[in-house]
């Protein structure tokens, strides 16, 4: 099996890493990724600037390996790249993670993880989002890695049609052992967020992100609350926006227009 590893936390990210590890017995893993951090870059793509490539190798000497590829870009432009011009041949399968925070709820549509795997479904690979939800920024990645490599398998063994997009969390493993995989929807009740306001030394007035992102009040049923109880989510998305019954009940609108 030929697997195409990405990511949005950067080439060198503890989880990218561990992720790698776990995925290596099943085929041949070739890494294009950011150069840098890309969290929460969304869909985004590089239009302006030149997308710089360069290879990337672990270890040294006679130990050294090839790892994959650095680019100075977003995680959909690692996906581009890779598929059209980077790998030699076609990946049996786009993986993007392990993210460092989980992309359950809104975050889905803030994430450069999930962004990435979307991309990959877009071209028509089988595509997987892997994040594991953090506590006071503990994270154990193997263990979270050998947890995601168990769900992928059996993703896999259902053999999905191509184009087939998932997203896949794994909670904060210090509250507990996990109860199990949950196949469950999105939630898409909003977030409760809040900004540090300040002032610098000239006067102006600026603001920091809180890094408090909850849900006080989900949907039963969600990622959300599975990932509360100590379940692996997995939730089957796609990227056609869509709103198919209103499209529908617009069929029958009559629309004027004046000169």
């Amino acid at each position: 099996m030929r697997i195409m590893l990405t990511n949005d936390d950067g080439v060198y990210a503890p989880g990218l890493r561990a992720l790698r590890n776990e995925l290596l017995p099943l085929g041949e893993v070739t890494v294009v990724a950011p150069a840098t951090e890309q969290s929460a870059t969304g869909h985004s793509v590089t239009l302006l600037n030149p997308l710089l490539v360069s290879e990337v190798y672990d270890g040294t000497g006679a130990d050294k390996t090839f790892l994959g590829w650095a680019v100075e870009g977003r995680p959909a432009d690692c996906v581009k790249l890779g598929l059209l011009e980077l790998l030699p041949e076609r990946p049996d399968v786009v993986i993007s993670g392990m993210n460092a925070g989980s992309n359950a709820g809104i975050n889905v549509l803030y994430s450069g993880t999930v962004a990435a795997a979307i991309e990959g479904a877009f071209y028509h690979f089988t595509a997987i989002a892997v994040s594991l939800e953090y506590d006071k920024k503990i994270y154990d990645f193997p263990k979270a890695a050998r947890y995601a490599r168990q769900v992928i398998d059996q993703i896999l063994a259902h053999d999905p049609p191509a184009g087939s997009l998932f997203n896949v969390n794994i909670p904060v493993l210090e509250n507990g052992p996990i109860k199990g995989v949950r196949v469950v929807p999105q939630n898409v009740t909003t977030f409760y967020e809040k900004f540090d306001r300040r002032v610098n030394p000239r006067g102006r007035t600026y603001f920091w992100t809180s890094p408090e992102f909850l849900c006080p009040e989900p949907h039963p049923d969600t990622d959300v609350t599975a990932l509360a109880d100590q379940y692996i989510t997995v939730t089957p998305l796609q990227f056609d926006l869509t709103d198919k019954r209103k499209l529908e009940a617009m069929a029958g609108w009559e629309w004027k227009i004046r000169e």
